[in-house]
C-alpha cells in the first residue's frame, strides 16, 4: 500500500476519495531509557534505545492508518502528517499520531 505525504501520487490517478484515516500509539517512557538517555544527552550523543521507541510507535501507527484505508477498500493514503506530543502526568508518556486520507488508485 502507497502512503504519501503529498496530496497525489504521480502516476497513479486517484480513482475514489474514501475519507479520513487514522493510527495513534502511545508509548510509557521506561526509568531506565529514562536514565540511560540522560546520560546520553550530559556526555553527548544518540539516545539510540529512544530512537528504537520511537521508529517502532511510527511504524505501528502507520501500520493502523494502512489496516483502516484497507478496511474502506483503499490500496492507498494521500496527505499523511505525523505529529508527536508529550502526554501524561510529568510527560511519562509519548504519543505518535499519523493521519490521512484514504483513496483508491
Amino acid at each position: 500500500m502507497l502512503v504519501s505525504t503529498t496530496p497525489t501520487i504521480e502516476g497513479h490517478p486517484i480513482q475514489e476519495y474514501l475519507g479520513l484515516v487514522t493510527g495513534e500509539v502511545i508509548v510509557g517512557a521506561n526509568v531506565f531509557r529514562d536514565v540511560f538517555a540522560g546520560f546520553r544527552d550530559f556526555f553527548g550523543g544518540r539516545a539510540g534505545s529512544y530512537e528504537r521507541v520511537l521508529g517502532s510507535a511510527r511504524a505501528d501507527a502507520i501500520q493502523q492508518l494502512q489496516a483502516q484505508c484497507d478496511q474502506r477498500g483503499g490500496n492507498a493514503v494521500v496527505g499523511v502528517d505525523l505529529d508527536y506530543e508529550v502526554v501524561g502526568a510529568k510527560g511519562s508518556m509519548l504519543m505518535v499520531s499519523v493521519t490521512g486520507t484514504a483513496v483508491r488508485i
